[in-house]
C-alpha cells in the first residue's frame, strides 16, 4: 500500500515540479507501453491463459519484463486473474464493480491486504518452476533496476519520468480493466458477466479493452476478434512468432464468433438483467457442452 500511494504521490509532484523535456517524454511513452506489454502480453494472455507456447528462458525473460511493471509477481497475478474468471461478477471476484463499487474495484482491492497471497492450486501448472517462484517472490527487482538505471543517468527527473509516472499510469490503465470495462461499452456476446468492449480502453491498453470478447473466449491469443479491432499486444506477439520466440498462437474458431451472440439470445448476465427489472430466460434446450481448451468458459 504504502508503494502504490507513494508512485502517486509523486506523481502528482513530478508534474508540479517540471523538468519534463522531449528526451524524458518518450522514455516515458516508451516505459509505459513496454511494461504495458509484459502485462497484456505476458502476464495475462501468456500466464493467465496460457494463449501461446515458449521456451523456457525465454518464459523467464517475459517473466521478468512482466514484474518490472510493479504489478506483483507472475505467479500472483495469474492465480488471482484466474480467480476473477472463475467468480467473474460473483461475490467471490475480487474487483467487480457490479458487487463492490468502482472505487473498490479500480484500486480499493489492490490496497487491500486481504489479496496479499493466492492460492497455488490456481497456478499450478507454473508454480513448479523454482525460476519463476524466485522472480514472484522477488517480483521487486526490476524495478528496483529501472529505478537504479534512470537514477544514474538522468538524476531526479529521469527517475521520476522514466520510472514513477509511466508506473502510475500503467496501473490506473490496467485497473481500468477492472472497473471500467465492466460498465462502459458495448456487449457482442451474451456472456453471463458484465464485460464490456470499449475502443478508448483497448488503445489505451495495447488491445485489453476487447473485453467481453475476452469473457466470451479466454483462450485466444487475440482479443480483438476482428481486423478493426485493434490489439497491439497480438501484434506483437506475432511478431515474436516471426522470429520463433513465440509459438502455438492460439485463435479465435469460427463456431465462436457466431455463439451467443446478444444480438441473437438476448442478454445473460443476472446483473445487467436485473438492473433493468428482468429475470434471465430459461434455456430451451440444453447449454452447449464448453470448450475442451484450457481456460475457455463464458
Amino acid at each position: 500500500m504504502a508503494g502504490t500511494i507513494a508512485i502517486n504521490a509523486f506523481t502528482i509532484w513530478a508534474f508540479y515540479r517540471g523538468g519534463l523535456t522531449w528526451k524524458l517524454a518518450l522514455v516515458a511513452f516508451l516505459s509505459f507501453y513496454v511494461r504495458m506489454f509484459g502485462i497484456t502480453g505476458v502476464y495475462h494472455r501468456y500466464f493467465s491463459h496460457k494463449a501461446y507456447r515458449t521456451s523456457r528462458a525465454f518464459q523467464f525473460l517475459l517473466a521478468v519484463l512482466g514484474a518490472s511493471a510493479t504489478q506483483k509477481g507472475p505467479l500472483w497475478w495469474a492465480a488471482t486473474h484466474r480467480h476473477h474468471h472463475r467468480f467473474s461478477d460473483e461475490e467471490n471476484d475480487v474487483h467487480s464493480p457490479m458487487r463492490r463499487g468502482f472505487w473498490h474495484s479500480h484500486m480499493g482491492w489492490w490496497l487491500s491486504r486481504e489479496h496479499e497471497d493466492y492460492e497455488e492450486k490456481n497456478i499450478a501448472d507454473f508454480a513448479g518452476y523454482p525460476e519463476l517462484r524466485w522472480i514472484d517472490r522477488w517480483h521487486v527487482l526490476p524495478s528496483f533496476a529501472i529505478m537504479g538505471v534512470a537514477y544514474a543517468v538522468a538524476g531526479v527527473d529521469g527517475l521520476l519520468w522514466a520510472y514513477v509516472v509511466p508506473t502510475c499510469f500503467l496501473a490506473h490503465a490496467t485497473f481500468t480493466i477492472n472497473s471500467l470495462a465492466h460498465v462502459w461499452g458495448s456487449r457482442r456476446f451474451a456472456t453471463t458477466d458484465t464485460s464490456r468492449n470499449n475502443v478508448f480502453l483497448a488503445l489505451l491498453t495495447m488491445g485489453e479493452g476487447w473485453h467481453n470478447n475476452h469473457h466470451h473466449y479466454q483462450s485466444s491469443v487475440k482479443q480483438g476478434f476482428y481486423w478493426w479491432e485493434i490489439d497491439v499486444s497480438f501484434y506483437i506477439l506475432k511478431a515474436l512468432e516471426k522470429v520463433g520466440l513465440v509459438w502455438d498462437l492460439r485463435g479465435v474458431p469460427e463456431h465462436v464468433l457466431t455463439r451467443n451472440l446478444v444480438a441473437e439470445v438476448g442478454e445473460k448476465s443476472p446483473l445487467l438483467l436485473a438492473k433493468r427489472g428482468l429475470a434471465p430466460k430459461a434455456p430451451e434446450t440444453p447449454a452447449p457442452l464448453a470448450e475442451p481448451a484450457l481456460m475457455d468458459a463464458e
